[in-house]
């Protein structure tokens, strides 16, 4: 039997195993974050379909897709049980409209329950975006300020290793947060994914009366942070990471180095990220970068960076927490997670204290 759901009843159902039945192009460029992609249609055949359409009308276009699916429909069952292995599927497409309801159907054939979600992804799409609109968030940051390389980025991830619970903005964008946020083998995300990630972090973290969160600034590569969420960083907790000069620059060699093999995209790609920021560069200092990318000297390329342009930027913004700040010596990532760790279970305390009994 087929039910039909919709969004809410679905994301309240921990039974159920989202499949988005999209192209895979579809899938790349936004899907619900746990969704398993079994397409109906490849990115090509999607195209054809599309065209039939479009020259021939619909039903020389259902015709085309009968034609294409048909040879494969064992080989799509087998893949959704596979993917829903221990819960039920829940198929979906764009607007829950052929794909997802021609999908259903075979199941429904073969003997499986199986449920397809009203509206489609865009459904959904519109539910976390109404979500975030009026979303009441109820924690208060612990907001990490610091200059570039001092561990931010390190800390919160080892915290959320350790179940405190963290929004890693960098991590849900698909970017470090600097001109020089997609070095290295990382993704940059779009809008769309970024909404999901975070509309799902706040979810889990609901009952949370505390979140770290980095001290972003509103736009984080490709995405805006949500107004609420950038109210909530300025009334935050505010904690001033701090290491040193020579430490911060080795920590910043590690994380964009790591993991590059090929010294001449490295090359091109740290020339094209100086080439957005030079404009606020003096001459002398952009003649000395480009002398020292052109020798692949990447010490000094990132001492100079940061001399002259990020230290500079960020102690200005950071002028402005001074006062209300936690100071944390991030020397030694180890002591500076269990420092943050002993912020967070002190607040907590804290606010359970509170409570009236």
């Amino acid at each position: 039997m087929i039910r039909e759901i919709s969004v809410e009843e679905a994301l309240n159902n921990p039974r159920l195993r989202w499949v988005d039945v999209r192209s895979p192009g579809e899938f790349a460029d936004a899907t619900v974050p746990w969704a398993v992609n079994v397409p109906l249609f490849d990115d090509e055949e999607r195209a054809r379909v599309g065209t039939s359409y479009k020259q021939q009308g619909r039903k020389k276009a259902i015709q085309l897709g009968v034609r294409i699916v048909s040879p494969k429909i064992p080989s799509l069952l087998e893949q959704v049980e596979e993917a829903t292995q221990g819960g039920e599927p829940l198929i979906f497409c764009w607007r829950g409209g052929m794909r997802s309801k021609a999908v259903a159907t075979f199941l429904d054939l073969a003997d499986r329950p199986v449920y397809r979600l009203a509206g489609g992804y865009r459904a959904y799409r519109q539910y976390v975006v109404s979500r975030l609109e009026s979303y009441d968030l109820r924690a208060r940051l612990i907001v990490l300020h610091g200059l570039t390389g001092v561990g931010k980025t390190d800390i919160l991830q080892r915290l959320s290793q350790e179940g405190v619970p963290v929004l890693d903005l960098e991590e849900m964008a698909g970017h470090r947060g600097s001109a020089f946020g997609t070095l290295g083998e990382i993704r940059p995300r779009n809008q769309k994914m970024f909404d999901s990630l975070l509309f799902h972090a706040l979810e889990r973290f609901k009952d949370e009366p505390y979140l770290f969160m980095e001290a972003e600034s509103k736009r984080i590569g490709r995405v805006l942070m949500p107004d609420f969420l950038e109210e909530a960083k300025a009334a935050g907790i505010p904690v001033i990471v701090e290491a040193s000069f020579d430490v911060r620059v080795s920590r910043i060699l590690e994380t964009y180095l790591r993991g590059e093999t090929d010294p001449d995209r490295l090359q091109q790609q740290v020339a094209g990220a100086v080439s957005r920021i030079e404009r606020r560069l003096p001459p002398d200092v952009r003649k000395e970068l480009a002398y020292r990318i052109g020798e692949r000297d990447w010490r000094r390329v990132v001492e100079i960076l940061l001399e002259k342009y990020y230290d500079p930027r960020y102690l200005h913004s950071q002028e402005k927490v001074e006062g209300d700040a936690i100071h944390l010596d991030a020397e030694d990532l180890d002591t500076a997670v269990e420092a943050c760790k002993g912020i967070w279970n002190r607040l907590r305390r804290r606010t359970a204290t509170d409570i009236p009994v």
